[in-house]
């Protein structure tokens, strides 16, 4: 088991060196440049993905221990088991390369990104574990510390235990969680609930993928990214439970077109989208025009391309709309309290998605 760091650990900015009388300032390490990709755009893409776990579902176990109500028909969010007395356990997991350069920051954003898979099924995490991999012989393990703190205050801000976890010697850091929540099994939140005549839903901005990758290449933070990576999705879960809202997921890797097409074909309905309603973060188109667009996102739109009607917007637009996020907000069918209104389930017409 991996043991849970001491708050205390702190890591300077600048590493001090004496060489003779002449004292020299090392650069800050950028974790961002220890990873082929970052954040949730590393993810393997989504039409891969579908025909690797193709056939998974077909057998379970000859004799289950528990039912299985949410599995990976549907490529949902999170697993989910009937417990006794009409509780279900929610199980999910996520990890990935670093988003940002910060260690602390990073811990925070992938923490809060394996937590939403909880909130975005209708649950609330109970605990989790850590999940790291790191390069021992390159970067110091004081980073690692502060990687693993980010991750347990988040957390704790989150009212999740945080209970061990798994580390290995990796060529390239990685961090996230798998965690364990409870959720109630009539009122889970699927991909497969989306119901014609409702308004969909977006609770948190886009743009945190062409933002990430400006910072990758030149070093430029944006904050407003890094405050939405790192706000949990607790409030809007509840809020979605609350309204009764059945049908919903988290935007992340897939970018908005791809976790919605998912949701509509999942769900046997065509997903219509007001392009002019959807919100984005400060930042985020000057950074796609200045072409700080990931190999994700282009993945993501060529995938959806085929079953959706593009037509009435630029190319530009449509790769927002399929920006890669990390830890992004979450994508309702029905209305929650602040959350815009971005378009509706229609029913199923000739395309699953269509872009207005």
């Amino acid at each position: 088991m991996l043991a849970t760091p001491s708050p205390a650990v702190e890591h300077p900015a600048h590493e001090r060196t004496s060489v003779g009388a002449v004292t020299t300032t090392a650069p800050p390490v950028r974790l961002s440049q220890y990873a082929h990709g970052g954040g949730c755009a590393c993810k393997i893409p989504p039409g891969e993905l579908e025909a690797v776990v193709a056939g998974l579902t077909v057998h379970g176990p000859a004799d289950p221990a528990a039912q299985l109500v949410v599995g990976l028909d549907d490529g949902d969010d999170a697993a989910v088991v009937r417990l006794a007395g009409g509780q279900g356990l929610v199980l999910t997991t996520d990890f990935f390369t670093p988003v940002v350069d910060d260690a602390h920051t990073f811990g925070r954003i992938a923490a809060a990104n394996a937590l939403s898979d909880v909130y975005a099924m209708g649950g609330t995490p109970v605990v989790a574990v850590n999940l790291l991999g790191w390069p021992r012989d390159v970067l110091p393990a004081e980073l690692a510390a502060e990687v693993l703190r980010g991750g347990l205050e988040v957390a704790h801000e989150a009212g999740c235990h945080v209970g061990g976890g798994h580390s290995i010697d990796d060529p390239e850091p990685k961090y996230g969680m798998a965690v364990t929540g409870v959720v109630d099994v009539d009122r889970i939140i699927t991909n497969s609930g989306a119901v014609a005549g409702t308004p969909l839903s977006l609770t948190k901005p886009l743009g945190v993928g062409v933002l990430n990758s400006r910072m990758k290449a030149t070093g430029e933070v944006s904050e407003e990214a890094v405050a939405s990576m790192t706000a949990l999705n607790r409030e809007a879960g509840q809020a979605a439970v609350a309204a009764g809202i059945r049908a919903g997921t988290d935007v992340t890797g897939f970018g908005l077109l791809g976790h919605l097409y998912k949701m509509a074909r999942a769900s046997g309905v065509t997903a219509v989208v007001d392009a002019a309603a959807v919100p984005y973060l400060a930042g985020a188109r000057e950074a796609l025009a200045a072409g700080f667009v990931s190999g994700g996102t282009r993945r993501n739109l060529d995938w959806v391309r085929p079953h959706a009607d593009l037509s009435a917007v630029s190319e530009d637009e449509a790769l927002l709309l399929a920006d890669a996020q990390t830890s992004g907000g979450l994508l309702l069918g029905g209305e929650v309290p602040g959350a815009p209104v971005i378009g509706e389930f229609v029913p199923r017409g000739e395309h699953v998605v269509v872009v207005r």
